[in-house]
């Protein structure tokens, strides 16, 4: 029986048996010739029609449904294992705001940067994008052709997952039309609602854990080896940012996504250009009554400044632009009790007090544990030991305490009181002057320190080392096999002994000394932020890996610092973004005689690489200070500018200056230049060396 031209409508069970088993066998044809073959057989829109009328018809006779069916068939089956790939241009993440006032500044931030004035401020046009919750990733084509696929992973560099993105209709294999050499195109790839609850049945029919949401749910498919894994989740994706391009593709963020959905990427309908900051608001309450009747998950709403040429001036601040911003929804709340307060250490011998809850589902998320920042936090709100208490998950992430709910009628206990000694070591604690956080003066002697340290030196931003989690590093640690960084990388001695213990078997153990084995390389900003100095995050990482270039330079140069007023002191507090605490931070760790006996014995097993500027110019690796009064730029911009050709900037001039910048009133460092014999150029001259054109 021909089946192919009866309405669904008109269709009865024997019917659409059939008609369902005839879909699925042409679709499976169609997905093979597209994504296997990269020879189309028929149009886009003819081979969607086919995929709806299966829904129809699995949505009129949902237990007709085939194991085979087109929502869980893939175009082409994934490799079985990944490897990490660098991106071309760096994947950074988004700062957040969460109210008008903050998105304000945010705009605020931007225009003193520019330098706009209060007309042009008014009239800078943005583009706003539901901000879809779910897993970031990166498309490399090369003379139109997908080449990779690439997770943000830390930013820098990402797991490749080339062969798994192949599977997603909404990936084309090729771009239509002309497209650059080499580009890098960015996107969400996400699991939409009615998915999600469709697997989360089938995982529970199967007795299989659940899916806290559909991110998790989303991210796992991406990295699962196993092809009907990912065959099971139909993922989808929206296009929206460009990474690397090999030459100019549009000059306005709205003509970028133009040029994305000619290529055939789907970019999300409800993306508009707005014309000034006035309609920014509008648009994100709009997008928030609209949240819930969405397909798919969106945590708020993303603002791009519209014009590429001064998202270009803007740069980046740290691991986000300064030309875009996330205005999230208010986070999700709920009521529950705070059944008791335990106190962790920190690798930097903080003492946080943790509030263990009443298992409560916030935002689609089970919580049962916040943090009470420290006692003054406690004591602001009162929070006792028996409360009910009101949570909510800041930014929708970070579990945290609101405030005691009025309503408590029981007979409260005793205000809850931090502890005068370490609960991991017994050493005093101690609270510095002007600070609210309490910390454990015991240092290397405290386990809970060390075992925090090494966590954090394998953790993802650091040595990243697949398979050696809290976990692992905890049970290792107890047993006496990981007491310090260098420990880690001597492993594979115990390999036959690690994998007789409980949950672990030889192929585990393998595979973690085969891990540990790859990351005996590593880059000088991740080595440096792996050893954990207080104060010392990612961006400053990067700092001191940009202004120094090796770890031996560095190491050198902190040994020279410890002496205050010496050359090497006033230069490190000159690197801007390090100031005097992280200054006097950096140079204690350096002088701590146990660090650097850890140091001697890690450097035994690890190549940390020298930091390479990318920047090849005029500008690279020079030392450069600014002076005086600039006209055709704000000195925000001009410093960002400076950065990212390559050079160093400082905020005073020395013997190791480069070149000073002077501007208009350029005083006493123009005079200080001249008496040193420094090159000097006016702000024109600036220009003309940093390849800006005439102002």
């Amino acid at each position: 029986m021909d089946t192919a031209h009866i309405a669904v409508e008109q269709l009865d069970a024997t019917q659409a048996e059939q008609e369902l088993a005839r879909l699925s066998a042409l679709i499976a044809h169609l997905n093979h010739a597209y994504h296997a073959k990269d020879a189309p057989e028929v149009s886009d829109a003819e081979f969607d029609a086919l995929r709806r009328r299966n829904e129809a018809i699995e949505l009129r006779f949902p237990t007709l449904m085939r194991m085979d069916s087109p929502r869980f068939q893939v175009g082409a089956a994934p490799s079985s294992a990944f490897k990490k790939h660098r991106h071309l241009a760096p994947m950074l993440s988004l700062d957040n705001v969460f109210d008008r006032t903050d998105f304000e500044d945010f705009v605020k931030r931007a225009v003193r940067f520019l330098g706009l004035d209060e007309a042009q401020a008014a009239a800078l046009a943005f583009v706003g994008e539901p901000k879809i919750d779910g897993v970031s990733i990166s498309l490399t084509y090369e003379n139109g052709r997908f080449a990779r696929g690439t997770t943000r992973g830390d930013g820098t560099e990402g797991e490749d997952v080339t062969a798994n993105l192949k599977t997603l209709k909404t990936i084309p294999l090729r771009l239509k039309g002309e497209a650059p050499d080499l580009i890098e195109i960015r996107g969400e790839v996400f699991l939409g609602k009615a998915e999600f609850l469709a697997i989360n049945a089938a995982q529970e029919a199967a007795g299989d854990k659940l899916f806290a949401n559909p991110r998790n749910a989303a991210a796992g498919s991406l990295r699962q080896l196993d092809p009907k894994v990912t065959a099971r989740r139909p993922l989808s994706l929206f296009a929206y940012a460009m990474g690397f391009s090999s030459h100019p593709v549009a000059a306005t963020h709205s003509a970028w996504l133009d040029q994305l959905r000619a290529w055939g990427f789907k970019v999300n309908p409800l993306s508009t250009k707005l014309e000034g900051i006035a309609e920014a608001e509008p648009f994100f309450d709009r997008i928030a009554q609209e949240r819930s009747a969405l397909p798919y998950d969106i945590d708020g709403v993303v603002y791009k400044i519209d014009d590429l040429a001064l998202q270009e001036r803007l740069g980046f601040a740290g691991r986000a632009p300064r030309w875009a911003t996330a205005w999230k929804f208010p986070a999700e709340q709920a009521v529950t009790r705070l059944l008791a307060i335990e106190v962790q250490v920190g690798r930097t011998g903080a003492l946080t007090p943790v509030a263990h809850l009443e298992p409560v589902n916030v935002g689609g998320v089970i919580v049962s544990r916040a943090t009470l920042h420290n006692q003054d936090e406690i004591e602001r709100k009162d929070v006792r030991v028996g409360d009910l208490v009101q949570i909510q998950r800041a930014g929708d992430v970070i579990p945290q305490i609101v405030a005691v709910v009025a309503e408590n009628t029981h007979e409260r206990q005793a205000p809850f009181i931090m502890p005068d000694h370490c609960p991991a070591c017994g050493a005093s604690v101690e609270r510095v002057p002007g600070e609210a956080v309490i910390r454990c003066t015991g240092g290397l002697t405290c386990p809970a320190q060390v075992v925090e340290r090494l966590i954090h030196f394998v953790s993802r931003m650091a040595f990243d080392i697949d398979g050696l989690g809290e976990k692992s590093i905890t049970e290792f640690h107890d047993i006496g096999m990981v007491q310090a960084p260098g420990d880690i990388f001597r492993l594979a001695t115990h390999e036959a002994e690690i994998a007789k213990r409980e949950g672990w078997g030889a192929t585990s153990a393998r595979k973690l000394c085969q891990a540990i084995e790859t990351r005996r390389t590593i880059s000088l900003p991740r080595f440096i932020y792996a050893l954990g100095i207080r104060r010392v995050g990612e961006n400053n990482a990067k700092l001191l890996a940009r202004h120094y270039g090796s770890f031996t330079h560095l190491r050198e140069r902190m040994q020279a610092a410890r002496l205050i007023g010496s050359e090497e002191r006033q230069e490190l507090g000159e690197i801007t973004g390090i100031g005097t605490a992280i200054a006097d931070e950096i140079v204690s760790f350096f002088a701590e005689p146990h660090n650097q006996t850890t140091l001697d014995d890690l450097l035994t097993y690890v190549n940390v690489e020298d930091e390479v500027v990318e920047a090849d110019g005029a500008l690279s690796g020079k030392v450069i200070v600014f002076t005086g009064s600039l006209v055709t730029m704000t000195r925000p911009e001009a410093k960002a500018t400076a950065e990212r050709l390559g050079a160093k900037v400082t905020d005073s001039v020395s013997k190791k200056t480069d070149l000073v910048v002077l501007g208009a009133e350029a005083g006493s460092k123009a005079r200080k230049a001249q008496e040193l014999g420094i090159d000097t150029v006016d702000e024109t001259g600036w220009r003309e060396l940093a390849g800006l054109p005439e102002a």
